[in-house]
């Protein structure tokens, strides 16, 4: 059962996510585009879950799925879809969780912009900010083994967050 806690920023989690990044870039090797670290961990300040949140973007999700065998050989759930269509997720780390990888195809503009957006919103707007972690923080304390509640109470605020973020981003001539 996974244990959710919101911990104090910690400036180890960009080296994690880099480290983490040399080695999903080469395994997809060409098929790769970009990788960002995404979610709470890539935003400098901001209480989060110790879980690094990972998006490359590929040329193709087929080339991909033929690597799979080696995502699981670096420790990697290889979970396909999980829920979000045209989307490859991987987990690392078990019920505590170290990372999480979700796999794009750069045709799929909405989704990465959506990530990129909360990302960088979050990043600029420190009362968004704020009022995230606040919620993080008391809903980890209210559900701390039950990761369904505690999505669900994040949820109408992130669509919230989401469409503000997306706004401002597009607003702002951001390109991703």
């Amino acid at each position: 059962m996974q244990h959710i806690k919101v911990e104090s920023y910690n400036i180890r989690w960009n080296d994690m996510y880099k480290k983490e990044e040399q080695r999903i870039r080469q395994i997809l090797g060409g098929n790769c585009v970009s990788i960002h670290h995404i979610g709470s961990t890539a935003v400098e300040g901001l209480c989060a879950k110790p879980i690094i949140d990972i998006m490359p973007v590929v040329k193709s999700l087929i080339s991909v799925d033929e690597k799979k065998i080696l995502f699981e050989n670096i420790g990697y759930e290889y979970m396909g879809e999980f829920g979000i269509r045209g989307r490859r997720y991987m987990r690392k780390g078990g019920d505590e969780r170290t990372h999480q990888v979700h796999i794009f195809e750069q045709t799929s503009k909405m989704e990465i912009k959506r990530h990129i957006a909360v990302r960088d919103y979050l990043r600029f707007n420190k009362q968004a900010c704020r009022e995230y972690e606040k919620l993080k923080i008391s809903l980890a304390e209210k559900y701390p083994y039950d990761i369904e509640g505690y999505c669900n109470g994040k949820d109408s605020f992130m669509k919230e967050l989401e469409s503000k973020a997306i706004i401002w981003f597009e607003k702002n001539k951001i390109r991703i």
